[in-house]
């Protein structure tokens, strides 16, 4: 990706005073500037919006001339300004709106069209007709070939606003089209449309066969991706913004990247009017509402996920060369270069792509990024690429156990799903450490957090918070909310920070105002009430302080995530991470580093014991574990063939 892409995705910069919906904000200022559109409901955006959304004929339809910008119609410009506030200076913010949306929406030429002739087939709609709506499968994207679309946003209260006019020689879809998943949008032919659809499975071989039209596609698909998150659409979430179980369903919807809206239920009186719209909302938030008006109360992320359309169809029968648990930085770089490499590649992680690394607010010593980047924007990268190359990645899915002596072997997930493949590759990390403190249920605590993203840093902006670790994680923590936090309280167990924190974290924490180190502290017990934390007593240097304070964050050692293996016997050290060795081999390439105790089941990154704990490490074994599995493979089909 180019710098725009860069900053895209780059959420340090995103200032939350301006996200007054909620939704996921993972985008920097740049998104923010594409003005925020009225609805279409209350502002027509196009002289005909009414009859598309009911199918009705239309009898006139203003032109797209071919020298308008970027193929739209005519009036866009005057869509736009319709938008805008009263008095509100385009200025700068118009200027990058025009800088993106070339890049959003770009024109191919006939020559581009021809070329890409061979990977589609042909569809055609009639003038009026829906395309598609929003949360119906996604078959794929589709070149305009003849006529003109309208594509429009909305959210599951209904609001609906206009999002682009497309053309001859412009494509339909985003990222979600590369895969299958389901619509965000809905499409609307203005008049009659012929366009070319093309699969996911030949979007993906167009990407890669067409190098430069694929660059070019990509950059769209992701950019659209980015607008509509950080503009808001689809699902809404009902729930009080400080309440736990609201914070972990908009945590869910940030970490899939996916687009939504949220309703405060301690909001303004204009929220309380829509909410007394649903039934018995007050006895049942938090409560996400659906596309298709569909109701979910206080669902967990597996229901969520399934209804959203985001994990993909297992077939119990087929076999995969490798299975992959995990989707931090070590799975997802395992995943990239193995499905690169043609292997069939699944995916699955419980939480989230890119791990412990995706709460971290600026990775600044990864090699290439020398202005830094954000965790989520990483781990987002790698994630379209492993999809791009066709891996498939299921998340979140909760893996129960593994049978390692089935031959090929089985992986059990929850809902009595499984799969089968030759290898497996277990790169399921490590979670922070949850401490025993005195009067604190850790399973149940309001204002307790395992990591710092925007959606806990608006609950303490103004507010005194403490943090436990001195780890790098924790270094960009302090950093990242110290922005918003009126004092940081670090609890520190060691006499400093050198040992366990890189030298420029340590000179950027030391910098700050509103940061207190308290080394040889530890916290001996807390008080809570009805709304939750309310202080902490800790011990420093053999004497006992109190800290008032709302909110703990906890970057406190790593246990790994291997419970799922207790059924196999695979060596773990005396903490309980994966031991790979050198095994003796007859295979002439040498030992196959990466390999368990048990043959064709690898194990790299966080959970492997001794290993590096960095991302530029786990990166590297991720890639390097593909040639020990080709090795592997290669192997097994030799025996396979003699016999």
């Amino acid at each position: 990706m180019n710098a725009d892409e860069e900053a895209s995705f780059d959420q340090e910069r995103e200032v939350l005073t301006n996200n007054p919906n909620g939704q996921s904000p993972d985008m920097d200022d740049h998104f923010s500037d594409i003005p925020s559109e009225p609805s279409i409901l209350e502002h027509g955006v196009s002289a005909n919006y009414g009859r598309y959304i009911s199918n009705a004929p239309s009898n006139h339809v203003p032109a797209a001339p071919r020298n308008s910008p970027e193929g739209r119609s005519a009036n866009y410009s005057h869509y736009l300004n319709r938008t805008r506030a009263p008095g509100h200076d385009r200025g700068a913010r118009g200027g990058a709106i025009e800088q993106r949306r070339p890049q959003m929406f770009p024109r191919l030429d006939d020559a581009d069209v021809e070329r890409i002739r061979k990977f589609g087939t042909l569809e055609s709609w009639k003038g009026g007709e829906a395309m598609f709506r929003a949360g119906e499968p996604g078959l794929g994207i589709r070149i305009i070939l003849r006529g003109n679309v309208l594509l429009t946003r909305r959210d599951a209260l209904g609001r609906s606003q206009f999002l682009a006019e497309l053309g001859e020689g412009q494509f339909l879809g985003e990222t979600a089209q590369l895969s299958g998943k389901p619509h965000l949008v809905d499409g609307y032919a203005i008049k009659d449309v012929s366009a070319i659809l093309i699969s996911p499975a030949q979007v993906r071989a167009l990407l890669i066969e067409e190098a430069q039209l694929g660059e070019i596609i990509m950059r769209a698909l992701i950019l659209r991706r980015a607008e509509l998150v950080q503009e808001g659409s689809g699902p809404v979430v009902v729930g009080a913004a400080t309440d736990p179980r609201t914070l972990a369903l908009e945590g869910f919807f940030r970490r899939a990247n996916h687009p939504y809206r949220a309703l405060d239920t301690e909001g303004d009186a204009q929220t309380l009017m829509v909410l007394a719209g649903l039934p018995d909302w007050r006895e049942s938030t938090p409560i996400v509402v659906l596309g298709d008006g569909t109701i979910l109360r206080r669902p967990d992320e597996a229901m969520l996920a399934e209804k959203l359309g985001l994990l993909p169809d297992l077939a119990p029968t087929r076999i995969y060369d490798v299975v992959i648990v995990g989707a931090g930085p070590a799975g997802l770089a395992a995943a990239v270069y193995a499905a690169s490499e043609g292997l069939s590649v699944i995916v699955f992680d419980s939480h989230g792509a890119g791990g412990q690394a995706a709460a971290s607010t600026r990775i600044e010593n990864y090699l290439g990024f020398p202005a830094g980047i954000s965790g989520h924007a990483l781990a987002y990268r790698a994630y379209m690429q492993a999809v791009k190359f066709g891996a498939e990645i299921s998340i979140p899915s909760r893996i129960l156990k593994l049978e390692c002596a089935a031959s090929p072997f089985i992986v059990h997930l929850t809902g009595g799903r499984l799969v089968r493949a030759h290898s497996v590759v277990i790169a399921s990390g490590a979670s922070y450490r949850r401490p025993k403190i005195e009067g604190l249920d850790l399973s149940t605590a309001k204002g307790v957090y395992y990591w710092a993203s925007s959606v806990e840093a608006k609950l303490c902006q103004g507010a005194e918070v403490v943090l436990v670790g001195g780890g790098n994680s924790a270094g960009q923590a302090i950093v990242y909310l110290s922005n918003y936090a009126s004092h940081v309280h670090v609890l520190v167990r060691r006499d400093g920070l050198e040992e366990s924190m890189s030298r420029y974290l340590i000179d950027r924490v030391m910098a700050l105002g509103n940061v207190t180190i308290h080394t040889c502290t530890t916290i001996e017990s807390a008080s809570t009430d009805e709304d939750g934390l309310r202080g902490l007593t800790v011990k420093t240097k053999g004497r006992n302080a109190s800290i008032e304070t709302r909110h703990l964050f906890l970057f406190t050692g790593a246990d790994p995530n291997t419970q799922w293996l207790s059924d196999c016997e695979i060596e773990v050290d005396s903490r309980g991470f994966v031991l790979t060795k050198g095994a003796e081999s007859s295979d002439p390439s040498g030992c196959l580093t990466f390999q368990t105790s048990v043959p064709g089941i690898f194990a790299i990154g966080d959970v492997r014991s001794s290993s590096i704990k960095r991302v530029s490490a786990a990166v590297g074994e991720g890639a390097a574990v593909v040639s020990e599995i080709h090795s592997m493979l290669t192997r097994t089909l030799m025996r396979t063939d003699r016999h």
